[in-house]
Parts: C-alpha cells; sequence; structure tokens
C-alpha cells in the first residue's frame, strides 16, 4: 500500500530529522555548546561581531540557535530508539504470555497494569528522578520501563483472539511446546499491530523526555534538549520569541511527522482498517 498524502509528509518529516540527528556535526554550523556573550540574543538572520552568521538567532549564551536544534533532534530521536525497544520487549513479553496462559499469571499482570496506568506519569517520573538524580541513562530507562503498559495491553488483547484460531489449535494438538507456539505462531502475527504501535509511541516519547527537560528533570544542561531550551527561552518569549519558538516549532514538527506516519502505517497494516 502507498503512502498517502498525510503518510509521505510524516515520512519526509521523520527521515529529515533522523538525518539531521545523525550528520549533526557535520551540518551545524556551530558548536551547540561554545558560548559567547558578546553575542547573544541576537534576533535571527543576523550576524554576531566576528561576522558569523546566525539563521535561527542566538539564545541567552550567544549559543547559535539552529546548532543547538540539530543537535536536540540527535538527543531526543536517540532516547526515543533506546526507550521504545526496552518498552516494547517488556511489554510484548509479558502481553504474549499473559494472554496465552491467563489464569493466576493473566490477573497478575493485568492488576500490575491497571496500578501503573491509575498512576500518573509526571509524577511518577518526577519522585524517581528526584530520588535517584536525572542522567540520560536514567531518562531512558525510565522512560523504557514505564511505557510498558502501551505494548502489553494491547499485545495481550489480540493474543486471546488469537489462541483460538485454528493454526494455534492445531499446533497444541500435534503436541507442540507453549513456547514455540508463542515465537513460531503467536509472536509473527503480532508483528503488524506491534510496527504500528512502536511507530506512534516513538512521538509519544519524545514529549514526555521534552516535558521532563521542561521541569529541569530530564536532559541536563548543557547538552541541548527541544524541552530543555523551551524552559530556558520562556523568559524571553515577549522581546526575544525566537529563543523559544523555534525549539518549540521543531518538536511540533517531528511528533506531527510520527504521528502522521503512524496513522499511515497502521491504515497499511491492520487489514481492518483497510476494510472500511
Amino acid at each position: 500500500m502507498r503512502p498517502t498524502p498525510s503518510g509521505w509528509v510524516g515520512l519526509i518529516i521523520m527521515v529529515v530529522a533522523v538525518l539531521a540527528a545523525a550528520l549533526a556535526p557535520v551540518i551545524a554550523p556551530y558548536d551547540p555548546l561554545v558560548q559567547d556573550v558578546a553575542a547573544r540574543l541576537r534576533p535571527p538572520l543576523s550576524l554576531d561581531s566576528r561576522g558569523g552568521f546566525h539563521l535561527l538567532g542566538t539564545d541567552q549564551l550567544g549559543r547559535d540557535l539552529l546548532s543547538r536544534i540539530i543537535y536536540g533532534a540527535r538527543v531526543s530521536l536517540l532516547v526515543a530508539a533506546a526507550a521504545v525497544p526496552i518498552s516494547l520487549v517488556i511489554g510484548t513479553t509479558l502481553g504474549v504470555t499473559a494472554g496465552y496462559f491467563r489464569g493466576f499469571y493473566d490477573n497478575v499482570v493485568m492488576r500490575l497494569l491497571d496500578v501503573q496506568l491509575a498512576m500518573p506519569f509526571i509524577l511518577l517520573a518526577l519522585a524517581i528522578l528526584v530520588a535517584i538524580g536525572p542522567s540520560f541513562t536514567t531518562i531512558i530507562l525510565l522512560l523504557g520501563i514505564t511505557g510498558w503498559t502501551h505494548y502489553g495491553r494491547i499485545v495481550r488483547g489480540e493474543v486471546l483472539s488469537l489462541r483460538e484460531r485454528e493454526f494455534v489449535t492445531s499446533a497444541r494438538a500435534v503436541g507442540a511446546a507453549s513456547g514455540r507456539i508463542i515465537w513460531r505462531h503467536l509472536l509473527p502475527n503480532t508483528a503488524s499491530l506491534l510496527t504500528i504501535l512502536v511507530s506512534l509511541q516513538v512521538p509519544h516519547v519524545m514529549i514526555l523526555e521534552s516535558a521532563l527537560s521542561f521541569l529541569g528533570l530530564g536532559i541536563q544542561p548543557p547538552l541541548p534538549s527541544w524541552g530543555g531550551m523551551l524552559s530556558e527561552g520562556r523568559q524571553y518569549m515577549l522581546l526575544q520569541w525566537w529563543v523559544a519558538v523555534f525549539p518549540g516549532i521543531a518538536l511540533s514538527l517531528v511528533v506531527l511527522g510520527g504521528n502522521l506516519l503512524g496513522d499511515w502505517l497502521r491504515d497499511a497494516l491492520d487489514p481492518r482498517q483497510r476494510s472500511r
């Protein structure tokens, strides 16, 4: 199924973001950490005292805003690329096994899922990060471990349907072990569903990372993060609007692109969507 116009837009945005993150040392015009107080808060399309051109202007410490946004894409995508597989493995493992074995184990997994869903993520994250301190690794593990519920709940429901299908019943009848049934029959039939969930989870994780950085408990300065840049630019919104507006636009575009791409994958890979 070929991408829809919105799917193309999402794909292009995500490809550009990934390329910008991967090629940040090559395409960024300046070092995102180098400060030049003499060039602080320069507007877009301006020159500094040394003749340097700043397409998107500079921030409160004279750092080039475009360079920091490019490197911020690397940080956000790296966090998402590391956290989402952790959530995927945990959620899929618990969801598949709970849906297949059911009984007491299923009840334990579902009650654990209910408890986590009942706790607001921000409050849980604040409590953990205040207790152990924020770091790059901590943020990835926090987002990865707490994100499993999205996969566990949906995969469990899919497996509950698949376990009654003829191919699973036939495999059980010929003596196939539970592990073989799960690995050879159930997991391959959830692959398209998992692809959709992953594509939609990536922008969600980026939003959560930016929210934590905005609150000062995510990626720590001077490492550029879109959420941190938004937080730093709040006090300059009235006069030096570009300090906060451009990182906000970058975050909004990438999240929009991820959601558009996820919507297209959902329509392309889910037969129930195509039949409507």
